[in-house]
């Protein structure tokens, strides 16, 4: 406990120091692109998981990456303060586990930096006793969507049906597609005239970034829609009801779904097939 006193104290200081040599905003960070987000992971894991999303558009760093390094133990030096400063996206674990980010990031404030505290994310108390979150199956998607929210926020899209709803809207996005046409296609039944034509005017008008449709089950209308969109060049994005197998497992299928969201909306690119 001594110890990690000490460590805050020491990258308190070091904190202060930055503000003072006024290295404290994001915009003025020279190491990235036009238009790239500069983001960082207290730990690889997490900045591994940033880059996979965002791809070309974030450039994404970590603060411990030795494996020969205790985190419990980790210093922050002048350089870490730095990178920290600049970034205008940050993942942290939570728990206890790197503490030392909320200091630095207190002495180094930044209104238009987003951070993302994992042990938040999944609704986890102080009282935690095994801080090692990255271990847990669901954590990565989480951490996958959150990314993309924060990166890419209330992203106007399409669907044919809900396969997906609960990811889109754990990615904050904006489904513009009326529920009720995504539950009659679900179900197998006519939607209305109305809501056809609104789904419709969603490419016809380029209102949404993407269209995800159920890719394991489609119909002649499903088809229709999936042809208008790709005319009007809206990417398209086929979503899985059951797991593809062989070559994935829940988190790598969970996380390659967020991954051909994001190429869609950034790169403009369609992934109809996994």
């Amino acid at each position: 406990m001594r110890r990690r006193h000490q460590v805050l104290a020491a990258v308190s200081a070091l904190g202060v120091a930055l503000l003072a040599s006024a290295c404290s905003s994001a915009s003025g960070s020279t190491h990235a692109a036009a238009g790239v987000v500069v983001a960082v992971g207290a730990e690889n894991e997490y900045a591994n998981v940033i880059g996979q999303v965002g791809g070309k558009y974030v450039q994404a760093s970590a603060i411990m990456s030795n494996p020969n390094t205790d985190p419990h133990t980790f210093e922050a030096s002048a350089s870490v303060a730095r990178t920290v400063s600049e970034a205008q996206l940050m993942v942290q674990n939570g728990v206890g586990y790197d503490g030392f980010m909320n200091t630095i990031e207190n002495a180094a404030p930044n209104a238009a930096r987003k951070v993302i505290v994992v042990q938040d994310l999944l609704g986890l108390p102080d009282s935690t006793p095994n801080p090692h979150l990255w271990y847990k199956p669901g954590t990565m998607p989480a951490v996958a969507n959150a990314a993309f929210a924060a990166s890419y926020p209330n992203t106007p899209v399409a669907a044919t049906e809900p396969v997906a709803d609960y990811l889109l809207q754990a990615a904050g996005a904006d489904n513009l597609t009326p529920f009720a046409f995504q539950a009659d296609i679900m179900n197998g039944t006519d939607p209305s005239a109305q809501d056809v034509a609104i789904e419709r005017s969603l490419f016809t008008q380029h209102q949404v970034k993407v269209l995800l449709y159920n890719q394991q089950v489609t119909d002649t209308l499903t088809e229709s829609f999936i042809t208008l969109a790709q005319q009007n060049g809206i990417p398209v994005v086929g979503v899985y009801e059951t797991m593809p197998v062989p070559g994935f497992d829940y988190q790598s299928w969970m996380l390659t779904e967020v991954q051909d969201l994001t190429k869609a909306v950034a790169n403009h690119i369609s992934t109809e097939h996994l």
